[in-house]
């Protein structure tokens, strides 16, 4: 199972894409949350996510943007199959400097990402340095390409293709 949970522009629904790309290849994905929209504040949406693998012990978690963000911070508790970050928020458009990858050190489960080399929240650089702090981690990237893989459907369905491979891997 992959739990997948929203940017913070979206809901449940803006995810339908990737849950039923994931179907299309094999596997067995859903939103965090079910229906409607995670709480602004990561912390509390973590247990949301929190609560959904109370149902699916050891599922895959991971998200769009902030939906990444939280499920990063839940895969530090442990107990997740690994983590699929989809245009991880690596800071704001325009503070480079203020990176969100405190946590990134204590997660120990296998990591993708998949990024835009375009990305306003992700400087490529820094996201390509950044990623050295974690244990286990796989990066993809797309020239051109800026936050959010779906407008491209040759990009998307790439994504969603290494997503697929990466969750076949872990078994």
């Amino acid at each position: 199972m992959i739990l997948l949970g929203h940017g913070a522009a979206g809901n449940a629904e803006s995810m339908r894409p990737y849950v039923e790309g994931l179907g299309k290849r094999g596997l067995q994905a859903a939103t965090v949350p079910p229906t409607g929209k995670l709480p602004a504040r990561a912390e509390k949406a973590a247990d949301v996510f929190r609560a959904r693998l109370e149902e699916y012990p050891r599922a895959i978690v991971g998200g769009q943007s902030y939906g990444g963000r939280v499920a990063s911070m839940v895969a530090v508790d442990g107990g997740v199959g690994g983590l699929v970050l989809f245009s991880y928020p690596l800071h704001r458009p325009g503070q480079p400097d203020q990176l969100r990858t405190d946590h990134w050190p204590l997660i120990k489960c296998p990591v993708i990402l998949l990024s835009g080399e375009a990305d306003p929240f992700a400087r490529i650089d820094l996201l390509r340095k950044s990623v050295g702090l974690l244990e286990w981690a796989e990066l993809v990237t797309y020239p051109g390409v800026g936050h959010g893989l779906t407008r491209s459907p040759k990009v998307f369905n790439d994504a969603l293709d290494r997503v697929a491979e990466f969750a076949r891997q872990l078994g």
